[in-house]
């Protein structure tokens, strides 16, 4: 076996010499065959060596411009980066006891997935180095089918990941039950919440006012949301005070927050709801319990509209980028006709014009 590939190198050597046609091979391919030819009389290595040695005659020789497309990739990372430094991290900076435990339950969830993550990226890598072809200290087993040991070890831990996973993805929505109250020394307040094209309206029953697209609450008292749809589907969502919850024609879905401290927030619609859900904003204001006070005694005696059926049902139609207004006074139980669709959902879109499918098909069959 060792005088056979011995042989083989040497009828290599022989073919290399006897090309000597220049015109077919630039220096840098003379300069290979040279150094395969005079590497004959030299202790020969192992049989991979010259076989990766001969199959270097046919490799193109290697530029050494550099490609611009892995530096232009670099700088869009780059920049993508610091277009996202200015984006508020809402969901990892909460302002209220519910968005700081959905805060621990995804921090914790990635924690857990990267003790997985990590080492498996590690060893990959050193996998593939210590098995080079050029290390001669790696030990090959091409007879290798089973191990039970091997097989353990890559299903235990999987398994345990997941339990993990579930146990903290378990404890937490039960401890974060979105119609659970919350603990606080105040009474919390009602708010009604209902879902139109494309707006929010916000009823506060208890004080009698309502709002369109501006949510003003007490800082540090517990709030407890009835929401429902006048509409389509849609989803509540207030990302530094937590828990998005969907919001659905007669049906009443409940939320209870609290905001720490007085601040000003963005809420918005988290499901696509039709041509105006990007402009689908509103306003949370969570200020002081006295001023949160002063704010309703300023909508009572401000004189303005009463949200009675009349306007509700103006209200209902179809209509982007509402400024935010009040109302001064609420008809008693609005909340429960809109749930129960004793007042009817609104107009929706307009109809288009109604095609006949034989009249369209005639007619594309004569072109």
């Amino acid at each position: 076996m060792r005088d056979q590939r011995y042989s083989t190198f040497d009828a290599a050597r022989r073919l290399a010499a006897s090309w000597s046609a220049p015109r077919f091979w630039s220096p840098p391919r003379q300069q290979k065959i040279g150094k395969l030819t005079g590497a004959a009389g030299q202790p020969r290595g192992s049989f991979m060596q010259e076989k990766f040695a001969m199959r270097s005659l046919d490799r193109p020789p290697r530029s050494k411009a550099r490609s611009p497309i892995p530096l232009a990739l670099r700088l869009c990372g780059l920049l993508a980066t610091l277009a996202l430094a200015g984006c508020q991290p809402n969901v990892l900076d909460p302002q209220g006891q519910v968005g700081r435990g959905d805060a621990t339950i995804l921090i914790d969830s990635v924690a857990i997935m990267l003790a997985i993550v990590v080492p498996t990226g590690v060893v990959a890598l050193a996998f593939a180095w210590w098995f080079r072809a050029s290390n001669t200290r790696a030990i090959h087993l091409p007879e290798f089918e089973y191990s039970g040991q091997v097989e353990m070890i890559t299903w235990s831990i999987p398994l345990l990941t997941i339990m993990l996973l579930g146990g903290v993805a378990w404890i937490g929505s039960h401890e974060l039950d979105p119609a659970q109250p919350l603990a606080a020394e105040a009474a919390p307040i009602d708010v009604q919440v209902v879902s139109l094209d494309w707006k929010w309206l916000f009823i506060y029953p208890a004080q009698r006012v309502a709002s369109v697209n501006r949510l003003v609450i007490p800082a540090g008292v517990p709030v407890h949301f009835t929401l429902t749809s006048a509409s389509v589907m849609n989803a509540f969502f207030i990302p530094d005070l937590g828990s998005m919850i969907y919001t659905m024609n007669r049906m009443a879905t409940d939320l209870n927050l609290i905001a720490d401290k007085p601040g000003e927030f963005l809420g918005e619609s988290a499901m696509f709801s039709g041509d105006g859900f990007a402009d689908m904003h509103f306003n949370v204001e969570a200020v002081p319990p006295d001023q949160f006070k002063a704010w309703v005694e300023e909508t009572r005696s401000s004189g303005g509209k009463t949200l009675d059926a009349d306007a509700y049902k103006e209200l209902s139609k179809q209509s982007i980028k509402v400024a935010p207004f009040v109302f001064s006074d609420i008809e008693p139980d609005l909340f429960q006709k809109v749930l129960t669709q004793a007042l009817p959902p609104g107009p929706g879109p307009k109809p288009g014009p109604v095609v006949d499918a034989d009249s369209w098909l005639a007619w594309c069959g004569g072109k």
